[in-house]
């Protein structure tokens, strides 16, 4: 496994988490259940991801900037976490923030897969994909 393959496997949980949020209605166990699940998922990922595939494209000159971007999108998704934490889960308010993140966090990992991957690819050796792979699962793995 490379480390691509890797980050897609969270990218789809985190896509199936947010739908599935973002369709939620009131204050019910669901919401919490999948919101809670949400939450815990970018939390791992977002730090596994910028630890162990980040930090090697911010060495390259021509990934930096890209990798650079997509930690500082890191941050606003968990703003938006930190907003629904805030919030009263019944209010429409929630929904609404809800569904605000599942827009950024979809454009977040279609950006990720279809543009920084393609960069990371041509910058990474194989050793590197792999490697990166390994750290990056056992990270996850650990946070279980």
């Amino acid at each position: 496994m490379n480390i691509f393959e890797a980050l897609r496997e969270s990218h789809d949980k985190q896509r199936t988490l947010v739908k599935s949020l973002a369709k939620t209605h009131g204050d019910s166990e669901g919401r919490e259940e999948l919101f809670t699940r949400l939450k815990d998922e970018l939390e791992r990922h977002a730090m596994a991801e910028e630890r162990h595939f980040y930090m090697r494209l911010m060495e390259a000159d021509v990934t930096q900037e890209k990798a650079r971007h997509s930690v500082a999108e890191h941050k606003e998704l968990d703003d938006f976490i930190k907003s629904l934490e805030a919030q009263d889960r019944s209010s429409a308010g929630w929904i609404s923030t809800a569904q605000e993140l599942e827009q950024r966090l979809i454009h977040h990992l279609d950006e990720e897969e279809q543009e920084v991957f393609q960069m990371a690819g041509k910058v990474l050796s194989d050793e590197q994909k792999s490697t990166s792979a390994e750290e990056y699962l056992a990270h996850m793995n650990s946070q279980d």
